[in-house]
């Protein structure tokens, strides 16, 4: 980057392999959109039973402290106890979150499912999923419509917190910045936007793969493309990209990676304001006061805010400005907002965060820089492992080792 973020001036988020913000969890590898950079095997009627998946949760409940379960996949609107789920990962004192892309929800659907006690929904939504009708071959730009009808049938519901992730690639990189600026449109009703630069084994990449010590065929790899693609784009080239169009745009917090503690493999940035001006970027402390202060009180580290939460900005701005610069440099520009017109008092402000997935990175050596603390873990024959990854150990039986060819 032009200008180069120094992690040891960032919030490291705190969370571990025992103590997480989230846990992943998949009662089905079954999809009705097959995405480009998928990691799963889409496997039709592959659905876990309910027994299978009450003990995975019981074996996170044994081995990891979590705020809230991603319920994913496949997709889990299409596991036909869904609703019995989120009521079940409910009653264990968890945040149910679903993680999906949204094309069999409804209205009425999704009235079942907060009546079960859904916090959540992360929808996947990126020009690469071979979406049907209206939105095929449409940019990512133009698919912000079909967001904004998840976000509105969500606010419409109530009392759900909304995000929104992307697969980022080589041709949709360029897109960030308009995609951030719609964010903002809606910050009242969009909580949460997350991009997560895509990866794959490709021909080019000078490593041989193994399983122990048996060799696999990189084409055997679920994962893998057989022409080039461009796998190396960073959370700091995703940064650089919006900091063109806007440039006091500033994350504070990260989560390091394995191999590299200077690498940035989640890079989250926070920012305030109302749907026509955004008054700053949340510092590092802040973010360290609120998961300080979480897991003083709940015991877990934050993931999800709920809308009553984000709308809290104003309170915010007045209450915890002497504890973070970044809120004290908003405050002053709200201060001048105001003066231009006192009455925009009355008018809400809110909080958004903005994320950046930098997944695994494999140096010239063959390492494999993974995320350090990864929330996105679930469970494998009661082990907890690297649901992005899954597909080796159901395949091969292990994690595979890259290895630079002789």
């Amino acid at each position: 980057m032009e200008t180069v973020l120094d992690h040891k001036e960032l919030y490291r988020l705190p969370w571990t392999l025992p103590d997480n913000a989230i846990s992943w969890l998949e009662p089905t590898a079954m999809c009705n959109l097959a995405c480009d950079g998928c990691y799963r095997d889409n496997i039709k009627d592959s659905h876990k039973t309910f027994e299978e998946i009450k003990h995975e949760l019981d074996v996170f409940q044994r081995l990891r402290k979590s705020d809230c379960i991603s319920i994913a996949g496949g997709d889990p609107l299409l596991y036909p106890q869904i609703v019995e789920l989120v009521a079940e990962i409910k009653s264990r004192g968890i945040k149910p979150i679903i993680n999906t892309n949204g094309k069999t929800l409804t209205k009425e659907f999704l009235h079942e499912l907060k009546l079960a006690g859904v916090y959540g929904f992360t929808f996947h939504v990126d020009s690469k999923q071979g979406r049907p009708g209206e939105w095929k071959d449409k940019n990512e730009l133009e698919l912000n419509e079909l967001r904004l009808q998840y976000a509105q049938m969500l606010a419409d519901e109530g009392g759900i917190a909304c995000s929104f992730n992307s697969t980022v690639y080589e041709d949709t990189l360029q897109y960030i910045p308009g995609m951030i600026e719609w964010a903002h449109k809606h910050i009242d009703i969009v909580h949460t936007m997350v991009f997560i630069a895509f990866r794959y084994v490709v021909p080019e990449m000078p490593f041989d793969w193994y399983a122990g010590g048996q060799k696999v065929d990189w084409q055997s790899i679920m994962y893998h493309s057989e022409t080039k693609r461009r796998i190396d784009i960073k959370s700091t080239d995703m940064v650089k990209i919006v900091r063109e169009k806007f440039p006091e745009f500033s994350p504070a917090a990260y989560l390091n990676g394995t191999e590299q503690p200077d690498s940035f493999k989640w890079l989250l940035t926070n920012r305030i304001g109302n749907s026509k001006k955004v008054f700053g970027y949340f510092g590092p402390k802040f973010l360290e006061l609120v998961m300080s202060f979480h897991h003083f009180t709940q015991g877990t580290y934050l993931s999800y805010a709920s809308p009553k939460t984000t709308q809290l900005g104003r309170s915010t701005l007045f209450f915890l400005w002497p504890f973070d610069k970044g809120l004290r440099k908003s405050l002053g520009k709200y201060f001048k907002y105001l003066l231009a017109n006192p009455f925009r008092i009355f008018k809400k402000v809110h909080m958004q965060s903005i994320l950046f997935i930098q997944p695994v990175d494999v140096d010239e050596m063959g390492n494999q820089n993974m995320c350090d603390g990864c929330p996105d873990i679930t469970v494998h024959e009661d082990k907890l492992v690297w649901s992005c990854r899954l597909e080796e150990p159901k395949q091969f039986g292990t994690f595979l080792r890259s290895i630079p060819k002789i």
